[in-house]
């Protein structure tokens, strides 16, 4: 099986920034994609942003220019910089990967920003 790590979530002022990551364990081979999805109070979750193997990227246009995603393959973390924060990113993140044959969710990392 194959086990995320989140890690980096926390209380910023709007304006600020924060750097996520998520590590990857157990029995893997190669890794597909990882990504980052988002759950705020009330809503469904969504697609934050997702990185390839290769390096190619998708991003929410709510969160495009303002956060990137990279991937370190041989420490088989992504991360997530969050920059230029406000009160509607307010949620809860999620890390998820493509891990063949598992496609894994972390537990969740809360990330507050207050105005």
């Amino acid at each position: 099986q194959v086990q995320l790590m989140e890690s980096g979530g926390g209380l910023v002022q709007a304006g600020g920034s924060l750097r996520l990551s998520c590590a990857a364990s157990g029995t893997i081979f190669s890794i597909n994609s990882m990504g980052w999805y988002r759950q705020a109070p009330g809503k469904q979750r969504e697609l934050v942003a997702a990185i390839t193997s290769g390096g190619s990227t998708n991003y929410a246009e709510s969160v495009k220019g303002r956060f990137t995603i990279s991937i370190d393959i041989a420490k088989k973390t992504v991360y997530l910089q969050m920059n230029s924060l406000k009160p509607e990113d307010t949620a809860v993140y999620y890390c998820c990967a493509v891990i063949p044959p598992y496609g894994p969710w972390g537990q969740g990392t809360q990330v507050t920003v207050s105005s």
